[in-house]
């Protein structure tokens, strides 16, 4: 490359010329441009007398913004190149590619595109005039739009217009040039005839300059001669090119394309990165260099090669397309090489010399010779479908060793396209499915004749479904090419009648004589005959999904009577050896995105495989297998108690739901398979997906019923189970029928006291306590206490569970005390029996936390939380639900202590980790939803809260129904948000839907149910409808002194509400009342040391100092107004709304008591 003569405006303004060195070339601008009548010479820079000129407009632009880009250089071809010396105008022409190649950036300068007063009017202004640019018809012009790394376009009165990227699909559709190009791919990823092809619609004011502006786009080097004419000049470059590609002596080698050897082409789609590298690996070697294109049938092996050699065969002196796929094909293709030669050369001895109808190995030997002739070093050879290989652990006769069939000389190219990942020949490129949902659409576009799908939304499930597998999308684009039927329909009929479809689609001439239910099928009769332990676990896998498949799944398979899957299962290193060769053909693959889980990485099959071993390879329906398949997965599913047991559950989750619809659609038998349904059942719930569990549990009871009877101990488990899923469900009373026949079946089956019996009697505790029956509850927990201590010991862990159970009541009741004493014990218990550290333990110590967090012991809490959170991290890991439970309570416990930022943290993770691990509608993760809604509502921040609020209450009605305690909260927090909005009639709404709900569900005395009550009282208080409020404040705090007792802190908060309304009805004496009730009634729950840091308490101070200042009492007041403020500071700090409202109230005491001391001096100082 010639060097580079350079502008360079000094500070004064002084354009000169800076000649640099090979080694200091500055960063500089370029310009680009087209020539008018006056542009500035080399001469007349050098004699300072251009400024006269108009070409100096563009010298003084390009100047300008180079500095506004902070370049100090710049580039111009009409002033930088002495165009009287032959030499160095020649050695410019060469050089100038590269040029505009190394400039940090070129300027487009478009005099005839003029951009006047365009404010306001965008684009449209200049468009049609940027369309019609002289700029895009010159010749020199399109090596200055494709060599720079930046071009931006510039109107006459230089403004910026856009750049190559922002204006390329414009650029595209004014030049032909393909978008890629424009986007600065390798111009060697271009063929010759297609970069011509740019040029074609070019001019240039020289005729030899048509072909000298091309010089840099080839990448070749040729001497200037005006004066020859454009042909001669055209023949000259086209020399060069091919002795670039080709060498010195392609023309003694040059042998053309025979298009009868090679498949049909489609109009390809993607894969730039792959034909990208096949060219680095392939092109421009001394030495020979091999590509092995390896992948599943039907991936577009074949037309990957076939579209290199479309882009690059100008490149070659000769391409060769070989059948590899057995040894007949391949001589047979040999011998079509000879004869292509012999066309071209018939003087050749190469050829001549053999019979090309005899022994065909001679006609290899020959073809080998010729190309391992040494100045014959720049062919392609493509050894196409070669399938069947040698190795090491394959003695088919039939299969092939190509190395017996590759040229010997170390020089040449080659392509194997192969199914076999055990090929390895060359460098190897793994060709997989297409990952771009657009790259699908682009297929299935072309092959059926339809534009514009890109947005269709059944064009796109199609594609999905089809997975990225060219052969898939070019078969049924072809049979919608000729079939009135839409995307949706076909989808339909892929999904129902799916060999029937595959036989009835036209074949494709681009994949030979193969269709989709017929191109793995060689494949597979290879397989068989290696390894039958493989072909056996491919056909066992139409009956799991098609993801995810591992050894520990299939290892239950042990007992099955077929002799290959007892091979297969007896130990990993058979099952090893079976999925390595169907992974070395590329029907299998690893799964390597999938959740670690303490079991062995999974493997997973196309989905269309697995479609073709579902139809065909099991077009009969082996119902041996399926039910053997059925019992894997059931006998899989780990119970909660094992390690990292929510992992595999989310493993085996895609295989269960396979089986729920066959299950469904009858097309197993479950005869005597119900624990395996109830197997099911246990996955589905601790999974939160209820529906799905319910539909198991029911035909697993209905199957146990039949084969086992009602009173059998399985069928009683089956029952407890329907019970614990109707009570997640919110359905208490189909719950407690259900717990009732268990344990009465169990009492009569085994015992009174025996565990499985307690077991029930424990869950029946839950159920009561949970439909707000607390005396009943307690009843049962003792009972079942009493039963596991005496059976199990006072320490077992499931007698542990039961005192943990007593705890969670005792807390609801409002027994604090007693609570604190059970949980202590079960954590004392487990910490001895199990060990500081484990999972239970951590459960008791998240329980104690909440228990401290009602007392208003929030440090205390917070270290329970804390150290909950800490060991589940490292037991359970940072994502499982437990742990992520534990993350959302201490949401919880900062938003009540008014540290709103870490409660935002801390819920925004636990909903994270949530809609990961469980799914965004499962109920643990809609109800960090709904304490987000909680969040923002305390923020003031109220259309975040409505949009949690919506979304939560959506996904409860979907998930758990209309009627579920949880769904109803949510609805009252709804009615809590639309009365902090005004929205007083929906709030009413709310609140009503919310009090029916509960009152048909959990009775008009459940707490839940008088908490609503209670809110409504809110309701009608702030609608000023004070009798109506009175009432129902009244029934609230009837009820749960009836439910909690008369000092429970939720009995006391409606007696706090109470004294609020009194106030507001002026019953000034009644509110004092209620006031002093509340805050003594919190002192004797909770102590004299936990009610300065209890919110609900500081509330009733905070009102109760209003009172005192309206009834006169002033210094009472201050002091429980300073009370109250110390309270706030403590658990919300300084700067909280309550403390500032609590601050204003003060100074206003302040001020009084000041101005009432100066009434009184004045007074004395009057009457003296």
């Amino acid at each position: 490359m010639a060097l580079i003569r350079l502008l360079q405006r000094r500070p004064d303004g002084e354009i000169v010329f800076r000649e640099p060195t090979s080694s200091d070339v500055p960063a500089y601008a370029i310009l680009s441009h087209t020539w008018g009548k006056e542009e500035v010479s080399f001469q007349d820079m050098e004699a300072s007398a251009g400024m006269s000129r108009a070409g100096w407009k563009k010298i003084e632009f390009c100047a300008k913004q180079a500095a506004a880009d902070g370049l100090e250089y710049f580039w111009i071809d009409t002033c930088c190149i002495d165009k009287r010396n032959a030499v160095e105008l020649s050695a410019a022409i060469n050089s100038m590619f590269r040029w505009y190649q190394k400039a940090a950036r070129c300027y487009a300068y478009l005099r005839d595109v003029s951009t006047p007063d365009a404010r306001g009017h965008g684009q449209r202004v200049w468009e049609e005039a940027f369309r019609k640019s002289l700029w895009f018809t010159r010749g020199w012009t399109l090596q200055e739009l494709i060599a720079p790394t930046l071009v931006e376009f510039f109107s006459l009165e230089g403004e910026r217009l856009g750049n190559r990227l922002t204006l390329g699909p414009m650029i595209h559709e004014i030049t032909g040039i393909a978008s890629s190009a424009l986007c600065g791919d390798t111009l060697s990823n271009f063929s010759v005839n297609e970069r011509m092809s740019w040029a074609e619609q070019r001019s240039t004011t020289i005729e030899e300059d048509e072909i000298y502006c091309l010089i840099g786009i080839f990448d070749v080097s040729m001497l200037a001669n005006y004066g020859e004419g454009r042909d001669r000049a055209s023949k000259r470059l086209q020399n060069k090119i091919h002795k670039l590609y080709k060498g010195t002596d392609f023309e003694q080698f040059a042998v053309g394309l025979n298009l009868s050897t090679i498949p049909e082409a489609v109009q390809f789609v993607a894969r730039q990165t792959e034909l990208t590298e096949m060219y680095w690996l392939l092109h421009g070697h001394e030495t020979r260099s091999t590509v092995v294109l390896y992948g599943l049938g039907g991936i577009g092996k074949t037309q990957l090669a076939l579209e290199y050699v479309r882009r690059h065969k100008e490149k070659y002196t000769a391409i060769f397309w070989l059948n590899a796929n057995d040894k007949d094909s391949l001589r047979l293709s040999f011998r079509g090489v000879a004869q292509q030669v012999l066309r071209h050369y018939p003087s050749t001895s190469m050829p001549l010399n053999v019979d090309l109808e005899g022994d065909l190995d001679q006609v290899v030997n020959a073809v080998k010779v010729w190309l391992d002739l040494r100045k014959n070093s720049r062919w392609l050879m493509i050894y196409d479908n070669y399938d069947n290989p040698r190795t090491p652990n394959n003695s088919d006769r039939s299969v092939v060793d190509v190395r017996q069939y590759l040229p010997e000389a170390d020089h040449g190219s080659i392509i194997i396209t192969t199914r076999s990942a055990s090929v390895t020949q060359g460098h190897r490129l793994h060709v997989q499915k297409l990952l771009d949902i657009e790259e699908g659409l682009n297929i299935l576009s072309n092959m059926s004749r339809r534009t514009g799908i890109e947005n269709d939304p059944d064009a796109r499930a199609l594609v999905a479904k089809l997975d990225g597998l060219p052969l898939a999308l070019s078969t049924a684009g072809a049979y919608l090419e000729h079939v009135a039927m839409s995307f949706a329909e076909y989808l339909r009929l892929y999904e129902l009648s799916w060999l029937k479809l595959q036989m009835t689609s036209p074949r494709l001439s681009s994949y030979e004589d193969r269709s989709l239910y017929t191109t793995w099928q060689v494949t597979f009769d290879r397989i068989r005959q290696r390894n039958p332990a493989s072909a056996r676990l491919l056909e066992m896998w139409a009956y799991f999904d098609r993801q995810d498949v591992w050894f520990e799944l299939l290892r239950h398979g042990r007992s099955a009577s077929d002799e290959w899957i007892r091979k297969l299962t007896e130990d990993k290193l058979n099952f090893n050896e079976a999925v390595r060769l169907l992974c070395e053909y590329g029907l299998v693959h690893t799964e390597i995105s999938l959740p670690r889980s303490p079991r062995s990485v999974g493997y997973g099959i196309h989905s269309c495989v697995h479609s073709w071993t579902i139809y065909v390879l099991n077009e009969e329906w082996d119902e041996g297998l399926a039910r053997l398949a059925l019992a894997c997965v059931a006998l899989e599913v780990p119970s909660t108690n094992v390690d990292k047991w929510w992992l595999l559950q989310q493993r085996l989750l895609q295989h269960a739901t396979r089986y729920e619809h066959l299950i469904v659609d009858s097309k197993v038998d479950i005869d005597g398979m119900a624990w395996a349904l109830h197997s099911l059942g246990n996955l589905y719930k601790n999974q939160g997906k209820l529906a799905k569990a319910e539909v198991m549990y029911t035909r697993a009871l209905q199957g146990s019923e039949e084969a086992l009877g009602p009173k059998h101990t399985s069928t009683l488990d089956t029952v407890n189970n329907l019970g614990n899923l109707y009570a997640s469900q919110g359905k208490l009373a189909e719950a407690e029928a259900m717990y009732t026949r268990a344990l009465q079946g169990k009492e009569e089956a085994l015992g009174l006291k025996h565990t499985s019996t307690l077991g029930t009697v424990n869950n029946l505790g839950l159920l009561y306590a949970n439909q707000g029956k607390l005396a009943e509850a307690e009843v049962m927990y003792t009972r079942a206490l009493q039963g596991k201590e005496e059976a199990l010991g006072p320490k077992h862990t499931s007698t542990l569970g039961t005192v943990n159970n007593l705890g969670n009541l005792y807390a609801s009741q409002g027994k604090l005390a007693e609570a604190e004493v059970i949980y202590t014990r079960a954590l004392q218990g487990s910490e001895e029996t199990l060990g500081l550290k484990h999972t239970s333990t951590l459960d008791t110590v998240n329980n104690l936390g909440n228990l401290y967090a009602s007392q208003g012991k929030l440090a205390e809490a917070e270290a329970m939380y804390t150290r909950a959170l800490q060991g589940s991290k490292k037991a359970l890991g940072s994502k499982h639900t437990s742990t992520l439970d534990i993350v959302n309570n201490l949401g919880l416990l900062y938003a009540g202590q008014g540290k709103l930022a870490e409660a935002k943290a801390m819920y925004t993770r636990a909903l994270q980790g949530k809609e990961e691990v469980l799914g965004l509608k499962h109920t643990s993760t809609l109800d960090t939803v709904n304490n987000l809604g909680n969040l923002y509502a305390d923020q003031g921040k109220l259309v975040e809260a409505d949009a949690m609020y919506t979304r939560a209450l959506q996904g409860k009605e979907e998930t758990l129904g209309p009627k579920h305690i949880s769904t109803l909260d949510t609805v009252n927090n709804l009615g809590n948000l639309y009365a902090s909005q005004g929205k007083l009639a929906e709030a009413e709404a709310m609140y009503t839907r919310a009090l029916q709900g509960k009152e048909e569900v959990l009775g008009l005395k459940h707490t839940s149910t008088l908490d609503t009550v209670n809110n409504l009282g809110n309701l009608y208080a702030s609608q000023g409808m004070l009798a109506e409020a009175e009432a129902m404040y009244t029934r609230a705090l009837q009820g749960k002194e009836e439910a909690l007792g008369p000092k429970h802190t939720s009995t006391l908060l409606t007696v706090s509400n109470l004294g609020l309304l009194y106030a507001d009805q002026g019953k000034l004496a009644e509110a004092e009342v209620m006031y002093t009730r509340a805050l003594q009634g919190y002192e004797d729950a909770l102590g004299p040391q936990l009610v300065p840091s209890f919110l609900p308490a500081l509330n009733a101070m905070f009102a109760f100092g209003d009172l005192l200042s309206r009834t006169g009492r002033k210094d009472i007041a201050k002091k429980m107004y300073s009370q109250a403020l110390s309270g706030y500071t403590t658990v919300q700090g300084p700067s909280s709304k309550w403390c500032r409202q609590l601050e204003d109230r003060l100074q206003a005491l302040q001020v009084a008591s000041i101005e009432s001391e100066a009434g009184r001096h004045s007074a004395s100082w009057k009457g003296s």
